[in-house]
């Protein structure tokens, strides 16, 4: 999933990125409404974590901007002014979510996940392929019963692929979903995250290399 943050608080901006990437997800920063405008015109955002005092561009024209767009991301706000009044107001701009601060971060991730899911940027909750089983809410994956314990990228990637059975991803998809706008598009991190997954996975392989298009996860083991 591709998240941005907009925050211009630098320490609370690096603190939640911190914590969204820890949970395996990609995630860019914007320090200011215009930054975070200029972003979201150049990359596909799943979920948006918006500040609404923000300077250059007021976050309310922010949100408003962002859920016109076509496909618009889901637009969680994240600010200090949480009274009701202020949640009525912030959803009624077109935000799908309202979180104030001082906030809880494990609520937040559960938040953004959850807004994720809604915008069909994630799998279901729970699947199951095969003998293979991926449970999202818990960060656990096993196979034939087996945990399989794997790093946020390595389940970032299975996550991506685990959505579309059967279908082939490219490298592309991956690095623009599971990292963020820092990642190299030239860089063998995709490839060499694929021969620790697919190890850790185990035999018979059910991931299958689809060579010059990318990769596509098989329920039959047949790879």
């Amino acid at each position: 999933m591709r998240v941005l943050v907009v925050e211009d608080h630098a320490v609370l901006a690096r603190e939640v990125a911190t914590g969204l990437r820890r949970d395996g997800l990609a995630v860019d920063v914007a320090r200011d409404g215009e930054e975070a405008l200029d972003k979201a015109r150049v990359s596909a955002y799943d979920v948006v974590v918006l500040d609404r005092d923000l300077p250059r561009v007021h976050g309310d024209d922010v949100c408003r901007t962002l859920v016109a767009q076509e496909p618009a991301p889901r637009v969680l706000m994240l600010t200090a002014a949480g009274s009701l009044e202020d949640i009525v107001e912030g959803l009624g701009l077109g935000a799908d979510d309202y979180l104030a601060k001082p906030f809880a971060m494990v609520e937040l991730i559960a938040r953004v996940r959850t807004l994720g899911r809604r915008g069909g940027a994630a799998p279901r909750p729970r699947v199951s392929i095969g003998g293979l089983e991926i449970r999202p809410d818990e960060h656990a994956v096993t196979r034939d019963g087996r945990p399989v314990a794997l790093s946020p990228k390595e389940f970032g990637v299975l996550e991506v692929l685990a959505a579309q059975p059967g279908r082939v991803v490219s490298a592309e998809t991956l690095l623009e979903k599971v990292w963020d706008e820092y990642a190299d598009p030239l860089t063998n991190a995709v490839r060499v995250t694929m021969v620790t997954l697919r190890r850790k996975l185990g035999e018979p392989a059910l991931i299958e290399t689809i060579k010059g298009v990318g990769y596509v996860l098989r329920a039959d083991g047949d790879a």
